[in-house]
């Protein structure tokens, strides 16, 4: 209800499938919305993206290194897929933006 067919319209232009949340369910996409939230502080407000494809570049990235390399709270900190023991180094995601710590051979 707060935006027009028009907007509707143009995600359907962009093969985007529009699904509806129940009404008074507050909690319905609370995963969605955590998920946008913290693509946008952790990555895109400090992007600035020239185009579709840098953006699904930068999108790509990102979403590597939060599933195989960011510690996730569920998992008492500790990565999805763990490395074995070695040496640590530092790999540079983003330009800098992300820095990924990893076990070195």
């Amino acid at each position: 209800a707060k935006f027009t067919a028009r907007f509707d319209d143009l995600f359907r232009t962009e093969d985007v499938e529009i699904l509806f949340t129940p009404i008074r369910s507050p909690k319905a996409n609370a995963v969605a919305e955590r998920w946008v939230k913290t693509v946008r502080t952790a990555c895109l407000d400090w992007s600035l993206i020239i185009g579709r494809r840098h953006l699904y570049e930068v999108l790509r990235t990102y979403v590597n290194h939060y599933n195989g390399a960011r510690p996730h709270r569920g998992l008492d900190l500790t990565i999805p897929e763990p490395a074995p023991l070695s040496r640590i180094a530092r790999r540079d995601r983003l330009g800098g933006l992300i820095h990924e710590y990893e076990r070195a051979a």
